[in-house]
Parts: C-alpha cells; sequence; structure tokens
C-alpha cells in the first residue's frame, strides 16, 4: 500500500465519532477544502470508499489530498460557523464562495452627548450603536428620509457636552431657523427629551412602527385633553406619516414578527440565494447572493453556507427562518417553517422571485461583457437538465405540417449556440406518404436527411429535437437505428401541451422547470419549427390551388399559369383583366381561352 495511502487511512481510522470540521491539505502543505460534519468519521470515510458514485471534480480533489487535519465542536451548529470563518480566512480552492465584495453601509447613532444620526460604511467598537448592513442604500436611505421628516435632530458636530452649554460657547444656525433642530447647542433642548425621541427612532429602524404608532397616538391625546391642538395636529401628522410608510413597505401580514426569508434558485455553475428581513409584516433588510459551485454542492449544501453567513454578517437572531426546503442543519432556538400557503408562502415567493430577477441580470451582464461564457454557461445548463452526453452546440428541430394528408410537408430549423441558424434550415416534400400519417412523415424525413448527412461527411448534431411525443420519437429512432446512428446523437421529443420531454426507450416523460432557459430554447426552437413549416405549408397549398384553377382550363399548362401569375400576382386579378391585357402576356389563343373561361357563368 502507498505511504500516503497508509498515512490517509491511519487518520480516518482515528477520526472521533463527533461534530467537527475537516480540512485538506495537498503535497504543498496548502489548505485545499474545508468541510463541516455532523460525524467526523463517517462524513470524511464517504471521500474514500464511494469511488464508483464521485463526480469528477471531487475525484479530482480526493487525488490531491495527503492529509487531513480535524477540530472536534460541541454542535453541527458550531461546526458549521467554524466552517465558514476558516473558508473565509483561507479561501480553499475547493470551497463555494460567496462572491460578494462590497462594504455594505450602516446607520449610526453616535456614542455621544445629543447622538448625531447619519450612515457609515465603517464600523468600530466606540460604543456606537449601529443598525444595518443594509444591501439597499436605497433602502437605507428611505429609513433616513423617514426619521429625518418625523424628528428634529442636530447634524452639527459640535462638541454639546453639559460644560460647553452651560458656558454659551455655541449659538444656533441655519437649522435651528428652518425648524430643522431645536437648538440642544443653546440649552433649547433638554438631552432627556432628545433621547426620548432616540428611542423612538431606534424601533423604526429595527421595524417596530407599531409601537412607535401608539406612542405618539397616546401623545396626540394627551395634547388634545390639554387643548393644545397645535401639537396635537404636529402628532398626527408623524402618525399619518408612519402610517404611509408601512403601507408602502409591508408585504405581509404585520403578525409576521421577526423572522429570516432565505430561498434558493441556480444554473449550470453558481447557486443565488436570497435573503429577506421581516418585521412586522415589513421588509427592512433584503440581499442576494452568488455562491461559485466547486464539487457539484447540492442545493441544501449551498444553502446552509449561505444562512450562516448571512445570517452572522447581518446579525440576526430571529428565531424562525422561512425557506423553500430544510438545511443541512439544526439550529438551536431556531425553527425552519416550509410553508405550504398563506403569508409565509407569500413571502418565500417574493424571496424567490427577487433570487431569480438578481441570477437573470447577472447572466444579461456576462452577455453584454463576455458573449463566450454566457452561451457556454447555457450550454452547460441545457446538457445537465436535458441529460445530454455533450453540450448542445448544434440542435436540429424536425416538424410536419399537413391538412387532412394533403400537401404533406415537414421542417427542420437549426439553432447553434442556442440562436437560430437560418442558413442551415430545410423543408422537405413529402414523397413516399399517402394520407394523413404524421409518423410515417417524420421517419421518411429523418431517414433523408441523416442519409444525406452521413454521405456527405457532414457532422451530426449533438441534440435531435422531434416536435411530438412518443410516436413520433420512436419514428424518428427508427430511421435513426436503421442508418446505425441510434446511441450515436441524443434525440428528444416535446409534446406540445403539457411540455413533456420523451426519451427513446423511455414512457416517463420528464418535466423542466417552466422558467428555465432550458425550456425557453427548447420551446423557441419548436415553435421555430412550426412556423417555419406552417409558411412552406401554405405556400406550397396555395400555389396548389391556384395552379389547380389555371391549369384546369383546357389548352393553359403549368408554364402560361406561371407566366400569368407573374404579371397578374393572383387570380383575381386575372378574373378583373380584359381580353387584351390578357393576350399581351400569353398571346391571342390563350388569351382568349382564360377570358373566355372567367367570363363564362360556370367559372363563378
Amino acid at each position: 500500500m502507498p505511504a500516503k495511502t497508509t498515512h490517509l487511512a491511519n487518520i480516518i481510522r482515528d477520526l472521533p465519532d463527533r461534530p467537527g470540521v475537516y480540512q485538506y491539505y495537498d503535497k504543498d502543505g496548502k489548505l485545499i477544502y474545508v468541510g463541516k460534519a455532523k460525524n467526523l468519521k463517517k462524513r470524511v470515510s464517504s471521500y474514500f470508499t464511494r469511488d464508483e458514485s464521485l463526480v469528477g471534480k471531487v475525484k479530482i480533489l480526493v487525488q490531491k489530498i495527503v492529509d487531513i487535519r480535524f477540530i472536534v465542536v460541541n454542535t453541527e451548529l458550531d461546526a458549521l460557523l467554524l466552517e465558514n470563518n476558516l473558508i473565509k480566512k483561507y479561501q480553499p480552492r475547493y470551497n463555494v464562495m460567496l462572491k460578494d465584495d462590497k462594504t455594505y453601509p450602516w446607520i449610526i447613532i453616535k456614542n455621544e452627548p445629543f447622538p448625531r444620526i447619519f450612515s457609515t460604511r465603517h464600523r468600530t467598537n466606540d460604543g456606537s450603536d449601529y443598525f444595518g448592513p443594509y444591501a439597499s442604500g436605497k433602502m437605507m436611505g428611505t429609513v433616513m428620509d423617514l426619521v429625518r421628516q418625523l424628528y428634529q435632530l442636530r447634524n452639527c458636530n459640535l462638541q454639546l457636552t453639559p460644560a460647553n452649554i452651560s458656558k454659551k460657547k455655541f449659538k444656533v444656525c441655519l437649522e435651528y431657523h428652518i425648524g430643522n433642530c431645536l437648538g440642544p447647542c443653546e440649552g433649547l433642548e433638554s438631552e432627556e427629551d432628545y433621547r426620548a425621541k432616540l428611542l423612538e427612532i431606534k424601533n423604526i429602524i429595527k421595524g417596530n412602527i407599531s409601537s412607535v404608532k401608539q406612542q405618539l397616538s397616546g401623545l396626540m391625546q394627551q395634547y388634545a385633553a390639554n387643548y393644545e391642538f397645535e401639537k396635537a395636529q404636529v402628532v398626527k401628522e408623524k402618525i399619518e406619516l408612519l402610517e404611509r410608510y408601512q403601507s408602502k413597505s409591508s408585504v405581509v401580514n404585520p403578525s409576521i414578527h421577526n423572522v429570516d426569508v432565505f430561498t434558493y434558485c441556480e444554473d449550470a455553475t453558481s447557486g443565488f440565494v436570497n435573503f429577506m428581513k421581516v418585521v412586522s409584516g415589513c421588509i427592512i433588510q433584503a440581499h442576494t447572493v452568488e455562491m461559485k459551485k466547486k464539487l457539484d454542492e447540492s442545493p441544501e449544501e449551498l444553502l446552509t453556507l449561505a444562512i450562516a453567513e448571512l445570517r452572522e454578517r447581518f446579525e440576526s437572531n430571529a428565531e424562525e427562518i422561512i425557506v423553500p426546503f430544510k438545511p443541512e442543519i439544526e439550529m438551536p432556538g431556531v425553527t425552519f417553517t416550509v410553508p405550504i400557503r398563506g403569508d409565509k408562502k407569500a413571502l418565500i415567493e417574493l424571496s424567490e422571485r427577487n433570487a431569480k430577477f438578481f441570477m437573470i441580470e447577472k447572466h444579461k451582464q456576462i452577455e453584454r461583457v463576455d458573449p463566450e461564457r454566457h452561451t457556454k454557461r447555457i450550454m452547460e445548463q441545457m446538457q445537465k437538465d436535458l441529460r445530454l452526453k455533450a453540450q448542445p452546440l448544434r440542435i436540429d428541430c424536425f416538424d410536419n405540417s399537413n391538412i387532412q394528408g394533403a400537401y404533406p410537408v415537414s421542417a427542420m430549423v437549426v439553432f447553434t449556440n442556442g440562436r437560430p441558424d437560418k442558413q442551415e434550415y430545410r423543408h422537405f416534400n413529402i414523397k413516399t406518404v399517402e394520407g394523413p400519417n404524421d409518423f410515417a412523415s417524420m421517419e421518411e424525413v429523418i431517414f433523408r436527411r441523416y442519409s444525406r448527412v452521413i454521405e456527405e461527411n457532414q457532422p451530426l448534431p449533438q441534440l435531435i429535437v422531434i416536435d411530438g411525443g412518443k410516436g413520433q420519437l420512436s419514428s424518428a429512432m427508427n430511421s435513426l437505428n436503421k442508418l446505425g446512428l441510434g446511441g450515436k446523437v441524443d434525440v428528444i421529443g416535446i409534446a406540445k401541451r403539457l411540455e413533456e420531454i420523451y426519451y427513446p426507450g423511455d414512457p416517463l416523460p420528464l418535466y423542466i422547470d417552466k422558467k428555465s432557459e432550458t425550456l425557453r430554447i427548447i420551446q423557441q426552437i419548436r415553435d421555430e419549427a412550426h412556423r417555419f413549416g406552417i409558411t412552406h405549408h401554405r405556400a406550397r397549398r396555395e400555389k396548389g390551388t391556384i395552379k389547380t384553377e389555371l391549369t384546369s382550363i383546357e389548352g393553359i399548362g403549368d408554364n402560361t399559369a406561371q407566366t400569368l401569375l407573374r404579371k397578374f400576382k393572383s387570380v383575381k386579378n386575372i378574373k378583373k383583366a380584359s381580353l387584351k391585357e390578357i393576350q399581351q402576356v400569353v398571346g391571342l389563343a390563350k388569351g382568349k381561352l382564360v377570358f373566355d373561361y372567367f367570363a363564362s357563368p360556370s367559372s363563378e
């Protein structure tokens, strides 16, 4: 047994059956992966005993491991938090990283006499109160604007100590004269009254607007009882301002108080997690992060990592977390809720929309600045969603068109790198099938198309899409098998009604997320094949109908009919033309035949 294998086997054998964090090191002593475990021995052993099920990237990771170290902790939650901190500190190559390089702003209530309130991106341990961070500057600005409209606070940086105020070192400024400040610098406002306002402001920032409204309502009634109606009116206006703000920011029932919402969506290379902080039915914080996959991590793994990171970053202590599915962690004192209906389900749907909007915007940015990377991502996603052997760089799609078997045609459209390639479009007139038989028509067209591809040594597509269900798909496979192409190219059928994806030999369909890019492209190519086929069918039908009417005139053949149509554009115009006009086009004898035919009552 090689020394490396013996060394790792000895470490694994001695691992404890306890929660903890394991660390993998390569031959250079570099940390390449950090993981958490409910049971260290079972988790680490699984990497070395399941060779058959390991995906490619995990196999590469295992091959590079030459040393294993571990840290035992008390609970699985402790392991998750330690794992998160180690990943941020060392950034191992094979660990998921949250792509987030922003410094988010905070609202600070400064630790000083008559505290100022302002925003900052730098948090220090100076005894001040910090609220946030705010992922959206607009959201923070809305809160700050509300506070300024409700309360008169100083914004100067004077040292308003009792000694300085008593010595009358300061004079009121313009802010006092325009009503934005009550003049604490000259002792015109007490520190007790000022701090009472700050308590209300803290509640507003935390989202506890209802408690502030109750306090203001009591104050308004007190003023009214003392006949101080002007003061009561000022307080009333503040209450109305709070109600307008609350009505705009409330998204669900106000009884949903202090909960976190996390949702997840993904593409082939990244996971996207949206976080919302909800207090009294209002969203007071919201943020979405992208997580680059390194080892084909599951949604549960990525969601768990994001929950730990974002709750720590936003200092959330919510005792309820609303999620679309249970993550791989149990957190003491925290309840995970997977709602099925109601207000909490509405929150999940809102959060999911935000995650998907973020993902779509990322895709648009990549498409603008790096089209090749955008195309590669879509191809990888389609390969994964449709379970293909290769990325579908070229897709051929076939569709039949006929009316009760008359003028049967078939269309082939081609998408290259996810986009229409119109130079490669082809249409086929059905030659060997009589009557309305879509199955036989599909079999003929597929055989004709790919026998020519083989004869001319053209490259095969990576994917063939058949517009139809199991019957059309089986017919297509009959031809491909005759040509020896069965199994050499992926083939799927798409049923129109329920958007079901069928595979050869599999009676059960595959259902793809109706909002996914993969289904959108498959629908687009199917609709394009239908459009192209219908257009050709209509043209052939019209041509056949017109030629039948003209060539039914004794003595008028195809060439004469085409000459007349080129000149007059339609049979209707020919009927309206004079004898002289028709004879100028096709001669005296044929012109008289046509004119007399349409002039006779039997032609009506």
